[in-house]
């Protein structure tokens, strides 16, 4: 049974730590002044904006060490991280998660933080928050980032977009998991690996050749990843590439093709991704998922 961590009230305090990829300190101020506008107390990790020399924003200890730290901390009562980019994979086993399987707090985070989400669901048996991170503070307080601070207060979700031409209809109910693509991808066969059965999968995913997501679907389907799952939400994969000679069709086409065998209801085109367009999700617990003709509906059920 997946645990749900104890929800935020005014006063509490969120620590602010960059697990992963550098983060520039000026970055994150919008998202402290937003946090302490919401009545939140804000503790700055010393990883954020570390002056670091290379592309993490500190060395592996450094960054295990705070996060760890925060972990541990009875006074802090969530976790953002600034950024994700890449990282959590090389520090996610020196972590101890004893004393938060005690205590446990809301970790918050998307990109590289899929790592994060995906061990907290498999082996500590806690939910966690798939949603914006410090630098979508910058685009201003849209419904995507009032989605954290409805998500963190206990209010239950509930999202709906227009429907797509490729969706599947129908209705699916199971703990929600998922995330970036590429990280789910890397994780299989290790310990954070994540079990797929009866669950609603949702992906995203930048940057990366559609041959090279093609490729990533494939590997998901032949490792038995896609063969039982309750509900798939495709979400926004941003900035796709293709190769001189055409790969021959898009990312959602190729999503499709892959998952054309499969009688459970997919969505196609929902607001979780890169870009803004990225809603708070709770991984690891209960969600209802109806796909039906004129739009998709996911809703918390806890």
């Amino acid at each position: 049974m997946t645990k749900i961590p104890p929800y935020l009230k005014k006063g509490d305090t969120i620590g602010l730590t960059c697990p992963a990829g550098y983060m520039a300190a000026e970055k994150a101020q919008t998202c402290i002044t937003t946090l302490q506008n919401w009545g939140y107390d804000v503790m700055v990790g010393k990883t954020l904006g570390s002056g670091s020399a290379n592309y993490f924003s500190g060395t592996d200890e450094e960054r295990c060490n705070e996060l760890q730290a925060m972990l541990d901390d009875e006074n802090i009562n969530a976790i953002i991280c600034g950024r994700g980019g890449y990282g959590v994979g090389r520090i996610i086993d020196m972590l101890d998660f004893t004393k938060f399987k005690k205590k446990p707090k809301w970790i918050i985070g998307f990109s590289d933080i899929t790592v994060l989400h995906a061990h907290l669901f498999t082996k500590v048996k806690c939910a966690s928050l798939h949603a914006p991170m410090a630098a979508a503070f910058n685009e201003g307080e849209n419904e995507f980032i009032k989605s954290l601070q409805k998500a963190i207060t206990g209010k239950k979700a509930k999202y709906s977009c227009p429907a797509n031409p490729l969706n599947k209809p129908g209705t699916a109910t199971g703990e929600l998991v998922g995330g970036n693509l590429s990280l789910l991808v890397h994780l299989i066969g290790t310990p954070s690996d994540i079990n797929t059965n009866n669950k609603i999968l949702f992906l995203e995913d930048i940057g990366e050749h559609i041959y090279n997501m093609d490729r990533m679907m494939y590997q998901l389907k032949r490792s038995g990843k896609l063969d039982k799952l309750a509900g798939l939400i495709i979400g926004g994969f941003s900035d796709m590439k293709d190769t001189d000679r055409p790969f021959g069709r898009t990312i959602y086409e190729a999503i499709s093709e892959i998952t054309a065998e499969y009688d459970y209801p997919i969505a196609f085109g929902f607001p979780v991704s890169h870009d803004t367009e990225n809603y708070a999700l709770k991984v690891g617990v209960a969600h209802t998922l109806q796909v039906g003709k004129t739009k998709t509906l996911l809703a918390e059920l806890q």
